[in-house]
């Protein structure tokens, strides 16, 4: 089982020699997950599609230009009587008539048409202003997205940092764990110490053995997760070291919440609704529009058919060239006064949507202000336990060399060694953490205050 095992131990190693040669940084990580993350990728269309809606508003105050032509082929009967144009008749054109006829020519309609709702009270402007505020809040989502995940990278860095420390620690452990049990086995076999010690040894050993394969597996778990949350696959590349090892400074002053991307987009959200409720109103008022036709129409049937019902042709381009033409120019006021009533409603639906974003903000900039405050405290504490983490290395480490000095001259006991050799774990494990500890604190800090660049900075 030991050969078995130091091959496992020696197959993980080269596999780390091998593939473990390229060195990705922080801010290289942080860089491929803007560029690559699905979420992100997303938003961006997102915004860009809100950015075209607003140009597209601004052009919904154009008139409209309507070209239209069609050539037909049918009879012209007319007939008496009331008629409601529900869009599913034709428009014959013909005089009544005493009996049936079947006589049937081409025709022809060319019409251009120009409608401008030209003063609407504000409202083609509370249009473009809607369309610019929805542009505002899909921005403001994808900063505050990018913001969370830049965040959500750092620390997932940091974790793999703090993973690859404690690997490393639970790697001397089993080392020192290796060595005592080979020293105590030989004292075992010349009978210097009893049998007993050596099964605990043993022990010892394989219990130093599992730690450091699960401190591998969690290593891996970190691993994948950074892979997810930068969208690209880093493999088992070796994360920087350098700037974990010093400790960040304590800054006094920071960005003060109302900078904070997740409130500028409460914000933005709270302005949209501003915008569409005065939007809204504005269909409260009469629109004064604009219009203008031009008109020419082609018969194949002469002016004297209803005298004379052998006045037609069923020739085509006599039928469809255009001989009579009209124009109209006018201007029209359309208030339509049952509308102030539905709108009242919608507009004060509006009013309570308003009020949930705002209580939305409230809340949202109360619990990212205790937040910061959090952060300053736990930023103080890891800060000082960084510095305590050295000393209790030190002592930890004093302790367990004359335990073992001790113990080699049958002065100590093995339950005496392995109780320092526990204070000695826990002690590096501390050290192994708590630089990463401190910059876990400011990573906090700066989600709290919505302030990245107090992290990145320190880098």
């Amino acid at each position: 089982m030991r050969i078995k095992w130091m091959i496992v131990v020696v197959l993980v190693f080269l596999g780390r020699g091998l593939s473990a040669q390229e060195t990705v940084t922080i801010q290289e990580a942080l860089e491929l997950a803007v560029e690559n993350f699905g979420t992100i990728k997303a938003k961006e269309q997102y915004s860009r599609s809100f950015e075209t809606l607003t140009d597209k508003a601004r052009r919904d105050y154009l008139p409209n230009f309507n070209l239209g032509a069609q050539q037909v082929y049918g009879t012209v009967n007319g007939q008496l009587g009331p008629l409601y144009g529900f869009g599913l008749t034709v428009a014959s054109s013909g005089l009544p008539r005493d009996t049936q006829s079947w006589d049937a020519a081409f025709g022809a309609l060319y019409l251009a048409n120009i409608n401008w709702e030209v003063f609407a009270f504000g409202r083609a402007k509370r249009n473009i202003q809607v369309a610019a505020a929805r542009a505002g809040q899909s921005e403001m989502d994808l900063e505050q997205e990018i913001f969370q995940h830049k965040i959500k990278v750092a620390s997932a860095y940091l974790n793999l940092l703090a993973a690859r420390q404690l690997t490393s620690s639970f790697e001397k452990n089993l080392d020192r764990a290796e060595t005592f049990q080979k020293i105590v086995k030989t004292r075992a076999k010349n009978g210097l110490i009893p049998g007993a010690d050596s099964s605990q040894a043993d022990a010892e050993l394989s219990n130093a053995k599992i730690a450091y394969v699960n401190a591998l597996d969690r290593e891996q778990e970190t691993r994948y997760l950074l892979d997810f949350l930068t969208g690209s696959e880093l493999g088992d590349f070796e994360p920087d070291t350098l700037f974990v090892s010093n400790i960040p400074a304590i800054l006094g002053e920071v960005a003060p919440l109302a900078n904070h991307p997740t409130l500028s987009w409460y914000q933005s959200r709270i302005k949209t609704g501003e915008e569409e409720r005065a939007y809204a109103a504005t269909f409260k008022y009469p629109a004064v529009t604009l219009v203008g036709v031009f008109q020419s129409r082609g018969s194949g049937f002469g002016s004297t058919y209803n005298s004379n019902p052998s006045d037609y042709t069923h020739e085509y381009l006599t039928g469809v060239k255009p001989t009579r033409s009209n124009y109209l120019l006018g201007v029209g006021l359309n208030w339509n006064l049952t509308q102030i009533l539905r709108l009242s409603k919608q507009t004060a639906a509006q009013e309570l949507v308003i009020g949930g974003l705002q209580s939305e903000f409230e809340q949202a900039s109360q619990q990212l202000s205790m937040q910061a405050e959090l952060a300053q405290s736990k930023l103080k504490n890891a800060r000082d336990n960084a510095m305590e983490a050295p000393v209790q290395v030190e002592a930890a480490s004093q302790a367990y060399q004359r335990q073992v000095v001790m113990y080699e001259n049958g002065l100590s006991d093995l339950v005496s060694v392995s109780q320092a050799l526990y204070l000695l774990i826990r002690a590096e494990t501390d050290l192994a953490i708590a630089n990463n500890n401190v910059w876990q604190a400011l990573l906090y800090q700066a989600a709290a205050v919505g302030d990245f660049g107090l992290f990145e900075n320190q880098l």
